[in-house]
């Protein structure tokens, strides 16, 4: 379900659960995958990617509206991921190998860097095509770390945007071939790793404090079916 191997010092967590959903099971391999790389001394960087045609399409809408699940505690424990990854105390990169949707694009915008492949897959945030909100939490994010004009057209459009395009507005730093680009990341990340430390963490609180406390908002009606 999800892979994390070593070059250097730099951690390789690949999602590998087809298309990458967030479901209980992806998120338990998530936090025990991200908690090893926390507990891990020394120099370190993280770089994340997927498999396939697929970097991660977002929730599991399936789960969300099964029997017996409460909504509200599922997607809070999405926002919480967000959050973490937001201020990983190392550096973090995001190899976009295909598709970003929804809540997979928004874990990818919580990373400090992000490169995608230039010729396959999309980035979007559909919830416009699914006359859904987005939590606070969420636009906030992309408000961060996306420039404006791009965030507009994200979520008022729900564009589908391409590696190359993407790049050209801002929302990744840089579109490469299949093959070049995980190790672009790798060496991207590698070249940061002597910059990990907690201190990196409460630095990226600091910078961050407002999209943390958006993150926390109770979810009121989106918790709700």
């Amino acid at each position: 379900m999800i892979h994390l191997d070593r070059e250097g010092d730099v951690f390789v967590l690949r999602f590998d659960a087809g298309e990458n959903r967030f479901g209980p099971e992806l998120l338990d391999a998530l936090d025990t995958a991200l908690e090893e790389v926390e507990k891990t001394d020394g120099p370190k960087a993280l770089v994340t990617t997927g498999t396939g045609k697929f970097y991660s399409n977002g929730l599991d809408l399936d789960h969300m509206m099964s029997r017996g699940v409460e909504p509200g505690v599922y997607l809070a424990r999405v926002l919480d991921q967000l959050a973490r990854v937001l201020v990983f105390p190392c550096a973090t990169v995001a190899a976009v190998n295909g598709h970003a949707f929804g809540a997979g694009a928004q874990i990818a915008v919580a990373h400090d860097h992000r490169l995608m492949r230039a010729d396959r897959g999309f980035f979007c945030m559909p919830e416009i095509d699914m006359q859904s909100p987005l939590h606070p939490g969420m636009t906030a994010l992309l408000m961060a770390r996306i420039p404006t004009p791009a965030v507009q057209e994200l979520i008022v459009t729900g564009t589908r945007y391409g590696g190359t395009l993407a790049a050209g507005k801002g929302i990744v730093d840089g579109a490469l071939a299949e093959d070049e680009l995980l190790a672009a990341a790798v060496t991207h990340a590698g070249g940061l790793a002597s910059k990990a430390h907690p201190a990196m963490g409460e630095l990226k609180r600091g910078m961050y404090g407002p999209v943390l406390a958006a993150l926390a908002e109770p979810l009121g009606d989106l918790g709700r079916r």
